[in-house]
């Protein structure tokens, strides 16, 4: 990993050559990402790294372009992506398909698993590709910083799979509280019923450290599979689904679905950078709480005042635990099983998950009387790929995607001080985000940056 003691400065000018590995350096190749080379009929040529799950939608929603090169570590996990695209080379190893095949692609799809999206991100970045990279952007905070810092200086075109930053849900949000239809809001809720709700978290192991060790399969290059994060024996409940309930591998419910269904409180109340954040969870049993994520949690972050907008109170909950029922809405009012309000001080508004359903102004006597506001943000074309293609435009034309790293790098930072909260287990996390540091406690600033596996490194 890059030293605590880099300034920001230094990064920025060592980014024209950065290290893929212990043993592997590359200069970066920029002469394929001009902004606005292509012309909006030519196709972009695509590679991808993690075909087998978010990754093969990803590729689907890109299918307008070129898809050349394809790399996953487990063949078949990949395997239908693999046949799909008979002429595209085949790799196990990312590093590998950008040393033999980087001047066969414009840009790269990454939907690893999130302990690898900054090695597999950066190795983009230093061959001067545009970069798709599924949410969260990285494992950890200081990843997610030198990542978004890398692109900016490279220049490179980027989107995180935050899919509903391209919804036109979360732009009506925005103009509504820009208007102050519901007033000044000083408290969000939002919640999910991920880990006991939906694939993939259906079969959420909240387990200790297996101890049996059976055969790696054939198909899968464990070693890889592990990348940067301590190596461990194989088992069979990490891959392909559970890895995001374990803290090597994932960053658990809030780091899956608070890109999602924070990004409307991130983007229209400008929320920025949280003072301090805390955690309680259902944790009780100290193998388990070394290892594995809860089975439910509440996270309570403050956001303090920003411009004309007083302090916001943002509480998460997870695990199917929700929110009270405003006071303004009826007692028996049903949440969606996913979703945020926002109370304000006339009223609230309230969504779901991914930009989906459409989001409501309450109560219906207030959303009567209230006119809205004339459309300020333009709309985006309401079809499947969307955040994708937006992605593909922003390759073509060089004007930056709807979640380009410099959005969607900052909410991911957000989302991540929270999931670093709930390992600290009810310590009230002092939080500087401009140098990233936790200022009251040495054992949780120390996740901030923790250390990678010998061998690896950004």
């Amino acid at each position: 990993m890059m030293k605590h003691d880099l300034t920001r400065r230094a990064f920025l000018a060592s980014t024209t050559t950065l290290a893929l590995s212990a043993c592997t350096t590359t200069s970066v190749n920029t002469a394929r990402v001009i902004p606005g080379k292509l012309s909006p009929n030519e196709k972009l040529n695509i590679a991808a790294v993690g075909i087998g799950g978010m990754g093969r939608g990803n590729i689907n929603a890109c299918v307008s372009e070129n898809i050349v090169a394809l790399c996953d570590v487990d063949s078949n996990h990949g395997a239908k992506v693999f046949e799909a695209f008979p002429n595209a080379k085949r790799f196990v190893d990312y590093r590998e398909m950008f040393d033999k095949a980087a001047n066969d692609f414009d840009a790269v799809i990454c939907a690893t698993p999130d302990h690898t999206h900054a090695v597999v991100s950066m190795a983009s970045i230093a061959h001067g590709k545009h970069l798709y990279c599924q949410k969260p952007l990285a494992h950890s905070l200081h990843e997610v910083r030198v990542v978004t810092e890398a692109a900016r200086a490279a220049g490179v075109q980027t989107q995180m799979g935050n899919q509903g930053h391209s919804s036109n849900q979360i732009r009506q949000v925005k103009e509504w509280i820009a208007d102050g239809a519901i007033g000044p809001v000083r408290e969000v809720h939002a919640w999910s019923d991920r880990p006991v709700g939906g694939d993939p978290w259906s079969d959420f192991p909240m387990m200790a450290r297996p101890t049996e060790t059976p055969p790696v399969p054939e198909s899968l290059n464990w070693d890889l599979w592990i990348g940067p994060a301590p190596m461990r024996p194989y088992h069979p409940i990490y891959h392909p689904l559970s890895w995001r309930g374990f803290y090597d591998f994932g960053t658990g419910p809030l780091g899956d679905m608070g890109c999602h269904i924070l990004d409307p409180a991130f983007y229209a109340l400008d929320l920025g950078h949280p003072s301090h954040v805390q955690a309680s969870t259902t944790h009780y049993q100290e193998g388990i709480q070394s290892e594995t994520y809860p089975r439910a949690c509440v996270v309570r972050y403050h956001f303090p005042k920003r411009g004309a907008m007083p302090p916001v109170d943002l509480t998460w909950y997870d695990g199917r635990l929700k929110p009270p029922v405003p006071d303004v809405l009826p007692g028996n009012f049903e949440l969606p099983s996913n979703g945020a309000i926002f109370v304000g001080d006339k009223g609230v508004i309230i969504h779901g998950s991914h930009g989906a359903g459409g989001a409501r102004l309450l109560p219906e006597s207030l959303r009567n009387s209230y006119t809205d506001p004339a459309e300020s943000i333009p709309r985006v074309e309401q079809k499947s790929g969307a955040h994708e293609q937006d992605w593909i435009r922003a390759c073509k034309d060089g004007h930056p995607a709807s979640s380009s790293f410099e959005y969607g790098g900052p909410l991911t930072e957000m989302v991540l001080i929270g999931v670093l909260a709930i390992r600290m287990k009810d310590r009230r996390l002092e939080w500087d985000g401009v140098s990233q540091t936790i200022t009251n406690d040495a054992e949780a600033n120390a996740l901030v940056n923790p250390p990678y596996r010998e061998g690896w490194s950004l």
